[in-house]
């Protein structure tokens, strides 16, 4: 039998390794998510993108602008075939699915048209590139340099894909925008949902990060488990806004997730090859 000396000794040393036991976990999420970021970073690029958009709205005429913005996009080839979600290249879709059965739906019209698309690779080049494929459902836009790139590009393997389980932390890589530089951006997230049907994906929850659509996210081991992007469903009452993006109130028919990488890459086997005929509209 323990002592009652030997006991509150235990006691005591249980009590101290309590905190560092958790600041050495805390070390080793600290470590695999630099591990992480030092290994797929340069795939992880920003497209620049020119949006000509027309707004109207019910009995007040329209109005007509050109918008130039920056999104999050993942290398997934060496030839430089990049996704990116279909949302930051299209925002009429996002604002449909939001207005979908309400008294906005029939007052707001939006029409958006891509006219110029770059990507932007680690050292500030600019490669002119093109949208190959559109796939609506998955809320992906595939896109590819115009002309072969010199070298191959840094890319993302989806094919070496891992899996999330329930409270699962995973970590995301962004670019962010140019008021911050276009620097890189790592963040931790959790798997708050997993949805199994009618097709798998992850449902990430909503505290504030910097991630952003279009940015992967990886298991601890390093494997990519999918992408940002933007599940909607149209003709059910969005009652929440735009405060269903990530980070903010999840609305009914409007919510950010995770799209696993097996949904990805079959989705790409759609987008035709490089050198070949033009622009695959919509899967």
């Amino acid at each position: 039998m323990i002592s009652h000396n030997l006991w509150r000794m235990a006691l005591v040393l249980g009590l101290l390794a309590g905190p560092f036991a958790g600041q050495g976990r805390a070390d080793e999420l600290i470590d695999k998510g630099r591990a992480i970021f030092k290994t797929n970073q340069q795939a992880v690029v920003i497209v620049q993108l020119v949006l000509k958009n027309k707004v109207s709205f019910g009995g007040m005429g329209g109005r007509s602008g050109e918008a130039r913005r920056d999104a999050t996009g993942t290398v997934i080839d060496p030839s430089g075939l990049t996704v990116l979600s279909l949302s930051s290249t299209d925002p009429s879709i996002l604002l449909e699915a939001m207005m979908s059965g309400g008294e906005e739906e029939s007052r707001v019209r939006m029409e958006s048209e891509l006219s110029d698309v770059k990507i932007v690779l680690d050292d500030g080049t600019e490669v002119p590139a093109e949208v190959v494929l559109r796939d609506k459902d998955n809320d992906l836009a595939f896109i590819r340099p115009k002309t072969k790139p010199a070298a191959p590009m840094a890319a993302l393997d989806l094919a070496k894909s891992g899996k999330a389980d329930i409270l699962d932390q995973v970590i995301s890589l962004t670019r962010l925008g140019s008021a911050a530089g276009r620097a890189y951006s790592v963040s931790v997230e959790r798997i708050s949902a997993i949805v199994s049907k009618p097709r798998l994906f992850y449902v990430p929850e909503t505290s504030a990060t910097t991630t952003t659509m279009g940015a992967p996210a990886f298991t601890l081991d390093g494997k990519p488990l999918g992408l940002f992007v933007i599940r909607s469903l149209k003709g059910k009452d969005a009652g929440g806004g735009l405060g269903a993006m990530f980070g903010g109130i999840q609305a009914e028919s409007v919510t950010g997730i995770i799209l696993p990488a097996a949904e990805i890459l079959k989705a790409a086997k759609q987008a035709p090859a490089a050198g070949t005929a033009a622009e695959k509209k919509e899967q």
